[in-house]
């Protein structure tokens, strides 16, 4: 079983800018990500989720957010996955830096999310 980061944001740009920073710590971390509209404008998009998803080749993924709107997408397109998907409501760069570098040195994934305990938000 692989892990991989899905990484969505209602600013194109956050969404990448978070990929870059983090793939910095995690180069052998599958990192995909979804970023505005369809139409590129700021917002989400459930066919850019269901994307990200497609797109990882990890076989379970760990979800971040920024926004509400957000995490209502990204539950709608986790019911549609094959995937296995875990959902984080935790502080977007923070906890998907601290994810990423936990999976690249090979922590199991009950680690990182004791890890994530204290970026939650409230």
């Amino acid at each position: 079983m692989s892990l991989g980061i899905v990484i969505v944001s209602h600013v194109p740009a956050v969404a990448t800018g978070v990929v870059q920073l983090i793939s910095q710590a995690a180069a052998e971390v599958s990192i995909t990500a979804a970023g505005g509209t369809d139409d590129q404008t700021i917002g989400t998009s459930l066919a850019k989720i269901r994307t990200a998803f497609e797109d990882n080749s990890a076989d379970e993924l760990l979800a971040f957010y920024d926004l509400g709107s957000a995490k209502m997408n990204l539950e709608m397109a986790i019911e549609m996955s094959d995937k296995t998907v875990h959902l984080y409501d935790t502080a977007l760069v923070e906890s998907a830096y601290t994810a990423a570098s936990l999976l690249q040195a090979g922590v199991p994934l009950a680690t990182i999310e004791a890890q994530l305990a204290p970026l939650k938000i409230k």
